[in-house]
């Protein structure tokens, strides 16, 4: 599985990806054009979008209608190391929503594969080459 990163100009880095242009930026404040979402916060969208799949599927499995689902994410930040420490997935079942599964959408959306490799972060390893000039 292989990612292309390009710099395309000003603080903006780009991905391609399994078919997909992924298009990132800093803010404004942060030297960037704010035409894009900030990597990080990418990061944050697919651990919400993850657990929102695993919701759905579930919903759907059971012939349940997911169009009154609700689920919000809250990001509790350390203050002192800028990184979060908690993060609180919340869902709002519809009022018809059968009891019986109340808790079993609950364990099916900690399924989330996104949240699973973040209980066992990978090992980063980190090199740089510098390009042949053809000599």
């Amino acid at each position: 599985m292989d990612m292309e990163i390009a710099f395309p100009g000003g603080k903006k880095v780009d991905a391609q990806f399994k078919g997909f242009y992924h298009k990132t930026d800093q803010p404004k404040e942060d030297g960037g054009d704010g035409t894009a979402p900030e990597p990080f916060d990418i990061f944050l969208v697919s651990i919400g979008t993850c657990a929102g799949i695993y919701a759905l599927s579930f919903c759907q499995a059971r012939h349940i209608d997911p169009k009154d689902l609700k689920m919000a994410l809250q990001f509790h930040e350390n203050p002192k190391t800028r990184l979060i420490e908690k993060i609180e997935v919340r869902m709002t079942l519809p009022a018809d929503f059968p009891e019986e599964y109340v808790k079993a959408i609950v364990r099916s959306t900690r399924l989330c594969s996104v949240k699973k490799q973040m209980d066992r972060p990978p090992v980063f390893e980190i090199t740089a080459d510098i390009e042949s000039n053809g000599a």
